[in-house]
């Protein structure tokens, strides 16, 4: 990818309270939403905190019927309806990916909404992946508002896409 650059993108808050933040990337800062209880060190699963930490851009997902394929150094997929995310701590399959529907507790990736039309997945809690420490955590697309998300971090449409195209291994999402 020629626009490449294995840098962190930066999440500065004026509070762990707050439920936005703003999202720094080079020159670029740009407003972002957060869990609907903040910031936390010590993360777990229903809580509604965006955790803190430094966390890889693991891979990108895309709903291949309303946009195009994302450029991006990084590896990318197309959803489909049958893909959920399981974020029941009791089950095996626990903060990973799985068939829709699943029996256990699941996200369902495939949305109404336009939330999950693009999302990347953190490295948070995959491995080793430890029960009740929290799941899905993802950078999506925001609300027009900018409401809080269940624990993501959340950005506009066009914002992703300009970023993705800089993003690759090595780039790293901190939240501090």
């Amino acid at each position: 990818m020629k626009n490449y650059q294995p840098n962190n993108i930066t999440l500065h808050t004026l509070n762990a309270a707050s439920t936005t933040a703003v999202l720094s990337f080079g020159s670029r800062h740009l407003r972002c939403s957060l869990g609907r209880s903040g910031i936390r060190s010590r993360k777990h699963e229903g809580d509604g905190a965006t955790p803190r930490g430094k966390m890889a851009l693991v891979e990108v997902y895309y709903r291949p019927d309303r946009l195009k394929r994302p450029k991006t150094g990084l590896p990318v997929f197309p959803l489909n309806p049958t893909m959920g995310w399981c974020d029941d701590p009791r089950d095996p399959n626990y903060n990973q990916p799985v068939p829709w529907p699943y029996t256990a507790s699941a996200e369902h990736l495939w949305r109404k909404d336009h939330l999950y039309d693009l999302l990347v997945v953190l490295d948070f809690n995959l491995v080793p992946r430890k029960k009740h420490r929290g799941s899905a955590i993802f950078w999506h697309l925001c609300h027009h508002n900018f409401f809080p998300t269940e624990g993501c971090i959340a950005i506009e449409r066009k914002e992703m896409l300009k970023l993705l195209e800089r993003c690759g291994p090595g780039t790293r999402l901190v939240v501090c």
